[in-house]
């Protein structure tokens, strides 16, 4: 019995152990990544109707071995920008996107990658592309 339990944990500790968090504040993710002493990762999507948003998501954010790395060393930040009607986020949480995109993609690139300091500073930017997720992870730690 005691086996059961055991390898049940083991098997739990290894599904949720690597679960990433996507924090949708600015001055949240800055205050984690201060603590933690971590990069932020901020991503502008727009996750019903840009396909390379839907491709990096697929591709890179919900693999194990990015989950794995990013958990470990960065805070993920996400600013979506739906556009069907059913996926409009709350007023809210519109005006921090739109801010974001104001201080951060003044170009309005989809999907656009930006990793930052734990102050808000620019260290790099990047967007979709075909390759690993441990060649992305790669790219992204060279900032």
């Amino acid at each position: 019995m005691k086996k059961i339990i055991s390898l049940t944990s083991l098997l739990l500790l290894s599904i949720f152990g690597f679960t990433q968090t996507w924090v949708t504040d600015l001055e949240e993710a800055k205050s984690i990544a201060s603590k933690e002493n971590k990069k932020i990762i901020l991503v502008f999507q727009g996750s019903d109707w840009c396909a390379p948003c839907m491709k990096l998501e697929r591709e890179i954010w919900s693999t194990d071995d990015f989950k794995k790395h990013a958990t470990q060393n960065y805070v993920m930040l996400l600013a979506d920008f739906p556009k069907k009607k059913a996926n409009r986020l709350p007023e809210g949480q519109q005006e921090k996107n739109d801010a974001l995109a104001e201080k951060y993609n003044q170009q309005g690139f989809f999907p656009h990658v930006v990793v930052l300091t734990s102050t808000g500073k620019v260290v790099g930017k990047l967007g979709y592309e075909k390759i690993t997720p441990l060649a992305y992870i790669k790219k992204i730690d060279a900032f």
